[in-house]
């Protein structure tokens, strides 16, 4: 198992088998799903492996971010919500029941 999956929830993976997932191949889902269910020690961790360029490149380029959490990586990595592709996306098109 890669370095960066032992120190990670494996929960966060409940799909995929984590034993065969290569950390290069892998990385647009292991930043999707720390970013949306992991902690800030995790956060910090895959900041640091992927470096923040990285990490700011592959979350502008997701078509769904929870919205609590948009707000979070907007703040975190000081890039406006309008640059991330998931945030233009919800504003293109009309929601019918929006509770």
């Amino acid at each position: 198992m890669p370095a960066l999956f032992e120190q990670l929830n494996k929960a966060y993976f409940w799909d995929v088998d984590i034993l065969k997932m290569d950390e290069e191949k892998s990385k647009r889902l292991v930043i999707e799903r720390v970013m949306n269910y992991g902690n800030l020690h995790e956060i910090m961790l895959v900041k640091k492996y992927y470096g923040i360029k990285e990490v700011k490149s592959i979350l502008c380029k997701l078509n769904y971010i929870d919205p609590k959490t948009l707000n979070f990586v907007s703040l975190l990595f000081h890039v406006p919500k309008k640059k991330f592709r998931c945030y233009t996306r919800k504003h293109l098109t009309s929601q019918p029941w929006n509770y």
